[in-house]
């Protein structure tokens, strides 16, 4: 593999490639239509100007790491202005990067839609609190840490498959076999997505693998979900972290791992010095990684046990002693 001497202007070298996997995209993607999966025949009217009765928490069926998730999940896709405008001031809004542009902003749109439709109909959450929590997002914007078109290029790679995972995961924990469609439909096209700038990161590898291996890096090494600066973020995603919905065991096992193993970023040859540097920086990582995955589920399943037997006793007519706050703490 040999990289080209030179500044390299990404925007040209990768264009063809673009083309290509739009054509590719275009001729895999499979249309999809959100009232077919929203579940309509549930809804009623809320407290307001046509009348309806006020949201309580009694009336949600989720539990409260599945709401927490799909807030987080629908906050995240709420914030497509802002993406859409980082991308477009990163790459082209003409020819082939234009036409994914507007495409990818299109099918995304889409997801915010049907998962707002589905948390109304079925009174899963609070719509007030949602609507409060839209607004204070997109006024708060995203901006991007990932500077460049290489290094948004694989932050974005990284974060839809994450976003893939934390999709899946919601329907599955919802019970709810319509969410869980629903998101299984989302979490499709997500993984459709991060195929498409995984393939970019590929080419970009065959072109210049040490800067690529660098950008590579800062986004596994540095990622936060894009909706890091949501309204109780740190809240919420304790929450699904806790319900075993989403946590850093996801990010090493269905994101970092399966990710770098398939673009077989440590097995590269001939990447230079910063490549290779890269390389081993990237190994101690996952092996940080994973050690922490394992801490924290260790801690987890102790908080999860505890709160079992808190549960057991209390339907029981005990009178369980109080956690202490070194175990709430270590949680």
């Amino acid at each position: 593999m040999s990289g080209r001497p030179g500044r390299i202007d990404w925007l040209v070298e990768l264009e063809p490639v673009v083309a290509r996997l739009v054509d590719r995209h275009l001729g895999t993607v499979r249309e999809w239509f959100p009232h077919q999966y929203i579940p309509w025949s549930r809804g009623a009217d809320f407290e307001g100007p046509v009348g309806g009765t006020g949201w309580h928490t009694s009336q949600s069926k989720l539990s409260t790491a599945a709401r927490s998730s799909l807030v987080l999940n629908l906050l995240t896709e709420d914030n497509l202005p802002s993406y859409h405008y980082a991308f477009a001031t990163t790459v082209s809004r003409d020819g082939a990067w234009g036409e994914w542009l507007n495409r990818w902003t299109a099918e995304e749109d889409r997801h915010a839609a049907a998962i707002r439709g589905y948390l109304h109909t079925s009174r899963a959450v609070d719509p007030v609190e949602l609507e409060r929590a839209r607004m204070r997002q997109l006024s708060a914007g995203f901006t991007s840490t990932h500077e460049g078109v290489l290094h948004g290029l694989a932050y974005v790679t990284v974060q839809e498959l994450a976003t893939r995972v934390a999709h899946r995961n919601a329907g599955r924990h919802s019970g709810d076999p319509v969410c869980e469609r629903l998101m299984t439909r989302i979490a499709a096209d997500e993984n459709l997505h991060m195929v498409f700038y995984r393939e970019l990161l590929r080419a970009a590898l065959e072109i210049a693998p040490g800067p690529a291996l660098a950008a590579i890096l800062q986004a596994v090494r540095d990622f936060r979900m894009p909706s890091y600066a949501a309204p109780d973020f740190a809240r919420l995603a304790m929450d699904v972290a806790l319900g075993g919905i989403y946590h850093v065991g996801h990010f090493h096992d269905e994101v970092a791992v399966p990710l770098l193993r398939s673009l077989g970023v440590l097995d590269l040859s001939a990447v230079g010095a910063l490549g290779r540097r890269c390389q081993e920086d990237l190994g101690r990582f996952l092996e940080l990684l994973r050690a922490e995955a394992r801490s924290f589920e260790e801690r987890r399943a102790r908080l999860v046990e505890g709160r079992a037997r808190w549960e057991t006793l209390c339907a029981g007519g005990g009178r369980p002693a109080a956690p202490s706050r070194g175990t709430a703490g270590g949680s």
